[in-house]
């Protein structure tokens, strides 16, 4: 047997995807699409109380990530703290 951990994590099924995408502006999900077709992929969707859905996305290499935000706008520089 190898010494090896198996990633554990799995990536989203296209159910955990329609519910990420629950609740998003029709304008981030119009951004959303279109981020999608060069390659970013929507990750996780913050959900602060009484305020719009944080949607976050990575690129390809996953080593650049925006935030769409409510009207649609891309944020290149989102104030996120992200765990490593």
């Amino acid at each position: 047997m190898s010494n090896v951990q198996k990633e554990r994590r799995r990536p989203p099924a296209a159910q955990d995807a329609a519910q990420l995408k629950s609740g998003l502006t029709p304008e981030q999900l119009s951004t959303l699409l279109t981020m999608e077709q060069f390659g970013w992929r929507l990750r996780f969707v913050r959900r602060p109380l009484f305020q719009p859905p944080v949607p976050v996305l990575f690129d390809r290499d996953g080593t650049r990530y925006v935030v769409i935000e409510a009207d649609g706008t891309i944020n290149e520089r989102p104030a996120l703290k992200l765990r490593g």
